[in-house]
């Protein structure tokens, strides 16, 4: 039976620590999940110009996480928080690679920093810093270890998320500092923290369409194992 192949963004350095040249990276952890989930990982790199390419070749696009921000001009911000740290070529790429992929309708899975790319990308708007922007938030970026949850989240029913996981709360693991601002048009919170902080968005035009501001590769939970699961049966489905 054939496997639905998975696109994944890479992470990138300029040099040091792996090698001194630059070099690509991903944790082992994103494909052993798609591969458990019936999937078969296919690892893209940061070519802007041959995205159309690299979607023609796979079924489904799962864009990764990474220690680095959407630059907030690319949503109209006037001003850049100090924290802000940034991939050009990286962000160039997902932009277009996920762009292409909702002309396509093909299902897209957005993790951490991929939940607020897709937001960028669909019209959407970014929290730069949220211990500056919002009293009383939670620490979202934990201090356990990633494979324990750090806090939880609430679902709202008659969302795909509801309907992948069945659960109406779910314990997540969490590590950014930055979060969605302003919904992009016509995409639906799914998932909120207690301190209301956007954990999850989806397009309900869309056949997949869904971003999580947790890391479900870690599987902490069932939730977690369904989301991966429910996005690869999407794209064999294709």
């Amino acid at each position: 039976m054939r496997r639905p192949v998975i696109g994944l963004t890479l992470d990138y350095e300029t040099g040091g620590g792996f090698s001194n040249l630059p070099w690509y990276a991903i944790r082992e952890n994103y494909c052993a999940a798609i591969t458990r989930a019936g999937g078969l990982p296919m690892l893209l790199p940061h070519e802007p110009d041959h995205a159309a390419l690299y979607l023609d070749a796979i079924d489904g696009l799962v864009v990764t996480g990474g220690a680095f921000d959407v630059d907030p001009a690319l949503f109209g911000a006037a001003s850049r928080h100090k924290a802000v740290t940034t991939k050009d070529r990286r962000t160039a790429f997902e932009l277009g690679v996920t762009r292409g992929a909702l002309e396509r309708d093909m299902p897209i899975l957005g993790i951490c920093g991929g939940q607020q790319l897709l937001n960028v990308a669909l019209g959407g708007t970014l929290i730069q810093h949220i211990p500056d922007e919002v009293e009383g938030a939670l620490p979202h970026e934990q201090g356990n270890p990633r494979d324990e949850p750090g806090h939880a989240v609430r679902i709202e029913k008659g969302t795909l998320l509801h309907r992948v996981t069945g659960m109406d709360e779910m314990l997540v693991n969490s590590a950014h500092h930055q979060a969605v601002k302003d919904v992009a048009p016509g995409i639906v919170v799914d998932a909120l923290a207690p301190d209301g902080i956007v954990e999850g968005i989806e397009d309900p035009r869309r056949r997949f369409c869904l971003g999580v501001q947790w890391h479900p590769e870690y599987a902490i939970s069932e939730g977690d194992e369904a989301i991966m699961a429910a996005f690869v049966q999407a794209a064999a489905a294709r």
